[in-house]
């Protein structure tokens, strides 16, 4: 092959990204698989045409410092305290637990103690990005399980900021070899840096944010600037380029536009770790890691089966129900893109060789790939183990928010299910025509608002077997649902088949009301059992044209009636 620009080799791997990313979007596979299977592509053991190294590494190096930059400015403790102990506890507790068994694996597997170590910590991260991806696509990012997931994942931002700090404690004086001179000088200035974050949190962020904000392409370009300028600092006095991103993004996480530049810069941050995964992918030899596969397989069952299992048990002491703990558990049986750079760090500093950031890549690859399967299909897979989950669950489940829910005694013409927007519209006009109506959402928040507004609300779940079996349905006339779609298209393994197929299996011979928003999905529901499908949009415009009409019908009785009184008045 003839030699590459390093312009054209860019352009070549960006069409090998854009490519590979297509076929893993519709194997739904995040960008993260498709990215490093770009770099091994690219690799020498493949194509070889990753020469600009230099290239690579600079973008890459800028693409880690963005990405602790919104490590940083997201870093949320209000959501832990406002979700309890449970995200501390089981946070806390799934990465004690990975991090001690992994090590044990690990010296099992003969990877000596310092290597054992490394791999063990780095299987404690889960990949907030692709969690909350998953959630959000599936409507369940406000679900009692998704809320709880949020804040252990925030605690696991936490340990990984830890984490980092301390491995770069380690690396301090590397360079000259180790003298405590070097110690003392590189903390004194990490303290000096440290220091002025907190001056400029206290006295600049906020004004100069608000200033920058009238021009939000200049308030873009500083954050970036500000996230480079303090990696530069950091790695400069041995702290590293990590902890120095890091810093920036808490510089600005206490200004109220926080969320825009963090949703300003998600976009670029995924561009520049394209080049951090390629990097890793292209120093990656397949015919070297062959002896890693046996290694690889029992990590990555242990994340799999032994993260989740955690949760569960976790959870389930804590008087969780066992539904909730799992679907909670499913969102950890994966590592991040955090446990690639941790030992890509370890490899930097000399302390773990090159063939476990393999063995790392390895395994990140198979959970990711496999945890994405495990959380889209996380109903489906809870009603395959659920027989067997009964010993995670205590008895009155009391950590779940039962308290001051209705008698499930009480009959109610209509139950329900979803208490968003459209549905709580519904259920204050049915309760003004004195009609009762029983809410149901299994968004804790979405329940206390509507009983704050008065409305008989329950915490449930529609795709719940055991829960739709608890609801007066012998009581009903009505079931309705304005859950929003979980899936795109129509499949009959989205909540509204789900809720139909359940109900009557429960018993319920009333008539039920589902939400559609094209009419392929209304002849499918309808075919599934539906007695009445809402087409929210169509209903809405319907009801528009309706008003229209009689508004213009009445203006023109109107004016022949002035005309009228004119003449008689001349």
């Amino acid at each position: 092959m003839p030699m590459l620009t390093p312009f054209t080799e860019l352009a070549l791997l960006l069409m090998l990204a854009a490519g590979l990313g297509t076929l893993g979007l519709m194997l739904r596979q995040p960008l993260i698989v498709a990215f490093i299977a770009v770099g091994l592509l690219a690799g020498p053991s493949a194509l070889d045409i990753v020469k600009a190294d230099e290239q690579i590494a600079l973008l890459s190096e800028l693409g880690i410092a963005v990405l602790l930059f919104l490590v940083g400015i997201k870093l949320d403790i209000k959501l832990i305290r406002s979700l309890g102990i449970v995200s501390i506890v089981t946070g806390l507790g799934q990465v004690v637990f990975t991090a001690f068994f992994g090590y044990l694996i690990g010296l099992a597997l003969g990877l000596g103690h310092v290597t054992s170590l490394y791999v063990a910590v780095a299987l404690t991260f889960s990949s907030t990005i692709i969690i909350v991806k998953l959630l959000s696509d599936k409507r369940e990012i406000d679900a009692l399980h998704g809320q709880i997931a949020l804040g252990f994942l925030i605690v696991q931002d936490l340990v990984v900021v830890l984490a980092m700090v301390v491995l770069s404690a380690i690396g301090i004086g590397a360079g000259d070899h180790g003298h405590g001179g070097s110690v003392i000088t590189v903390l004194g200035a990490g303290i000096a840096l440290v220091a002025a974050v907190i001056l400029f949190v206290r006295y600049a962020a906020t004004p100069l944010t608000e200033r920058l904000a009238h021009a939000p392409e200049l308030l873009v370009i500083f954050a970036i600037a500000l996230a480079a300028a303090i990696a530069a600092i950091g790695d400069a006095v041995g702290l590293g380029k990590e902890v120095g991103g890091l810093l920036a993004g808490v510089a600005l996480a206490s200004t109220p536009y926080r969320e825009t530049i963090a949703a300003r810069l998600a976009p670029l941050r995924d561009f520049l770790l394209l080049f951090f995964f390629i990097g890793l992918g292209a120093t990656l030899d397949l015919t070297l890691l062959g002896s890693h596969v046996t290694g690889a397989v029992i990590f990555s069952l242990f994340v799999l089966i032994g993260n989740p299992l955690i949760v569960l048990i976790i959870m389930g002491a804590m008087g969780y129900r066992k539904r909730t703990g799992f679907l909670a558990g499913l969102t950890v049986a994966q590592i991040s893109e955090f446990s690639l750079i941790f030992v890509a760090m370890g490899v930097s500093l000399g302390h773990v060789a090159e063939d476990a950031l393999g063995l790392v890549t390895m395994v990140g690859l198979v959970t990711i790939a496999a945890s994405t399967y495990m959380i889209t299909f996380s109903h489906q897979l809870y009603l395959v183990f659920e027989p067997w989950l009964g010993v995670f669950e205590r008895k009155g489940t009391p950590r779940e928010p039962h308290e001051g829910a209705p008698q499930a005694q009480a009959g109610y013409p209509v139950i329900l299910f979803g208490l968003g927007r459209f549905g709580t519209a519904i259920a204050l006009r049915l309760k003004a025509r004195n009609i009762r109506v029983l809410g149901v959402d299994f968004n804790p928040q979405a329940v206390r608002r509507a009983r704050a507004l008065g409305i008989d609300a329950e915490f449930g779940d529609g795709t719940d077997p055991e829960f739709v079996a608890t609801l007066p349905l012998s009581r009903a006339d009505w079931l309705a649902s304005s859950v929003p779609v979980h899936v795109t298209g129509v499949s009959h393994d989205d909540a509204r088949f789900t809720l139909i197929q359940l109900t009557r299996a429960a018993g319920f011979e009333g008539r039920v009301a589902v939400t559609s928003h094209n009419p392929s999905e209304t002849e499918a529901l309808t075919r599934a059992g539906a007695d009445l499908v809402l087409e929210p949009f169509q209903d809405a415009a319907d009801r528009a044209v309706e008003l229209l009409c009689g508004a213009q019908a009445e203006a023109r009785t109107e004016i022949p009636e002035i005309a009228s009184e004119g003449r008689a008045a001349g």
